[in-house]
């Protein structure tokens, strides 16, 4: 590949480990537990970021100052045990929240606040996770409105969507640790858009009560951080994970399948030339990597993705078509009334394809540890009209495999290019530790926040 593309610069900032606006999550719980480092002062840092950046990148869209810091101060002073304690967790706007409002980027909810938290927020609180704020999503993160939120490597680019401001608070240290959601490339694209880590669960390991349903058979929660540890941090907190996630020491062992996938050719030569440089460096510190095919028949499957989601956002949408049609953006009318003409006989076969394809993609990652493929087209496109295409991710959202999204190159535009690991089904924790020692061969095991020019 002739495709300039360069590592993605790694050298942390001097002091970046004890700054906590610099600190990954992981580095700030040890901090926390040590006694070296407050929530409040975990608070203070990226309230102070936000008020300098987010007037630029318009990730956040509620946030209260005044609470934040007072639940820090409970926090240091409670010091419950907990995986997330004193941790600042930035929700998507389309998961609930009791205390903040749930606005959906749509004009049917504008200050719509829920009775109660999302299941995964519930939890999260639990483990003592602060609610630092509500960040900007897609409308109804399917479709219709988009997204203000722009990519703190050059605000002029989109950070991808629907979970644009979870991708670009994340990159630009609003906070450590962010939800998103993926039912088509939702959550993996801004990861790489973005240069951040970010992970979408096995499909159904974490509940998605009290986040707007769009497609049931292929809505799943994901989240966001600077490094793997964060992403593992995060997994064992809402037992994504049904064990401790470990440390794999090396690569030594590993199979990795290059999979270029049917939808190669549509990737930037620069994205093609960074997943190749990847393999590269994964074959270089041990791993066993060789070409891998997916199945025959697997080159509908993103073509087949499109047609459930669609298909299945008709039932998603009727309430509100029925009550309030005029506040309802043309692109949910349209899966209502069922414009694309896929019928209940397209989605139970939409439905049964994807199942299909399951237990031949279990059987067909027997003996391999993770896939190796691109994580977006390329680098983000330079426009707020588009959040960039999900054709690197609609396959592995229809297969409910784990994927994990790694930075690792920067591009010709000088913008984050990163690649995606993807498991076999419920094997997050196994995905999670392969991608940390990924991670460190790739050049980049954590990220710093971006000061957006």
């Amino acid at each position: 590949m002739s495709a300039p593309v360069a590592p993605l610069p790694t050298a942390r900032a001097e002091g970046a480990a004890t700054d906590p606006a610099r600190m990954t999550a992981a580095e700030a719980a040890a901090a926390l537990a040590a006694g070296t480092l407050s929530a409040e002062e975990l608070a203070r840092a990226a309230l102070d970021r936000i008020a300098r950046f987010d007037a630029r990148l318009r990730a956040v869209v509620w946030l209260e100052p005044d609470l934040l810091l007072a639940r820090a101060r409970e926090a240091d002073k409670a010091m419950r045990p907990g995986r997330l304690h004193g941790l600042l967790l930035g929700v998507k706007d389309m998961i609930d929240t009791a205390d903040m409002p749930t606005q959906h980027n749509s004009p049917l909810h504008v200050g719509h606040r829920p009775g109660q938290d999302a299941a995964v927020v519930a939890v999260a609180r639990a483990e003592g996770a602060l609610i630092a704020a509500k960040l900007d999503t897609h409308e109804f993160a399917s479709g219709g409105r988009l997204p203000a939120a722009r990519n703190p490597h050059d605000p002029a680019c989109t950070p991808g969507g629907s979970s644009s401001g979870s991708g670009a608070a994340v990159a630009a240290g609003f906070v450590p640790l962010a939800l998103g959601t993926q039912t088509g490339g939702s959550v993996l694209r801004p990861a790489s858009f973005c240069g951040v880590f970010g992970m979408k669960a096995t499909w159904g390991v974490v509940s998605q009560e009290g986040a707007k349903l769009y497609s049931v058979s292929l809505d799943t929660l994901g989240w966001y951080g600077r490094s793997v540890a964060d992403l593992a941090l995060m997994a064992e907190a809402v037992r994504a994970v049904d064990r401790p996630v470990g440390r794999r020491e090396s690569l030594e062992g590993a199979r990795i399948g290059l999979c270029r996938t049917p939808w190669w050719d549509g990737a930037e030569p620069a994205m093609q030339a960074a997943t190749e440089q990847a393999a590269t460096r994964l074959r270089e510190a041990g791993a066993r990597v060789e070409p891998f095919e997916l199945p025959a028949g697997f080159e509908a499957l993103n073509d087949v993705q499109n047609r459930l989601m669609r298909g299945e956002g008709r039932a998603a949408f009727l309430a509100d078509y029925l009550r309030q049609p005029h506040l309802l953006h043309q692109d949910f009318r349209d899966r209502v009334e069922d414009r694309d003409a896929i019928g209940l006989a397209g989605v139970r076969a939409a439905q049964d394809f994807c199942a299909a394809c399951r237990p031949r993609f279990d059987a067909a990652m027997a003996g391999w540890d993770a896939l190796l493929v691109p994580g977006a087209l390329g680098e983000a496109p330079r426009s707020h009209a588009t959040t960039g295409n999900p054709m690197f991710q609609r396959a592995w959202t229809a297969l409910h495999v784990p994927c994990i999204g790694l930075p690792g190159f920067v591009g010709p535009n000088g913008l984050p290019l990163g690649v995606q690991l993807i498991g076999p089904r419920h094997g997050d924790a196994a995905l999670l530790e392969l991608a940390a020692a990924a991670a460190e061969a790739l050049g980049a095991p954590a990220v710093d926040p971006v000061d957006p020019a």
